[in-house]
């Protein structure tokens, strides 16, 4: 049962997002992986479906997809205070932190300690995307065709890196793929 329906208040949305959108290290991919199991698995505030939409609307759209995620969730889970409550618990506090931190690697950022410490970052951040990625795909996955789910991230990563096809028409042509094709429907 969606969280609306369980007066989850302003002030509980947004302590998670400040906890969570501000201080999980890794991106926004990784944010998303560690915001799922808050809000389905430990407080029940949506189901994946529920969650599952808000993040691939945030990919579809232009901008900052963390941002549009959180909104995403704060609205289903409060509508509109709950998307406004997300989107100054999730922005704020971290852009101020950024502020920070690039004003420091303005003084550090020839250092080869410090140029060694972000291709380890990078390195990181990757693993992170491909854990999240996993995180909203799992339960498609798990429910229906294997194969289907491989063909569509197959041909994806294909038509990105190999036509260099940008990323929301792909997007959008997978989603039609993914109504047409055979296979369990949720």
């Amino acid at each position: 049962m969606p969280a609306r329906n369980k007066k989850v208040g302003t002030l509980e949305i947004a302590s998670i997002f400040i906890r969570y959108a501000n201080f999980t290290w890794g991106g926004g991919t990784a944010t998303a992986s560690v915001l799922h199991k808050e809000i389905i698995e430990r407080r029940g505030w949506l189901n994946d479906s529920e969650f599952s939409l808000c993040f691939s609307l945030a990919r579809l759209i232009p901008g900052t997809n963390l941002l549009a995620f959180c909104v995403g969730i704060g609205w289903m889970v409060r509508r509109g205070s709950g998307a406004l409550c997300a989107l100054l618990a999730a922005s704020v506090p971290s852009a101020l932190f950024i502020l920070l931190c690039t004003m420091l690697f303005s003084f550090w950022e020839h250092d080869p300690i410090v140029q060694a410490a972000i291709q380890g970052a990078v390195a990181c951040a990757v693993a992170v995307t491909v854990r999240t990625a996993w995180v909203v795909a799992r339960p498609y996955v798990l429910k229906g065709s294997r194969l289907t789910s491989a063909l569509i991230a197959g041909g994806s990563l294909v038509l990105y890196w190999g036509f260099r096809l940008p990323a929301i028409d792909i997007l959008l042509l997978c989603a039609v793929i993914g109504i047409v094709a055979p296979g369990k429907r949720a």
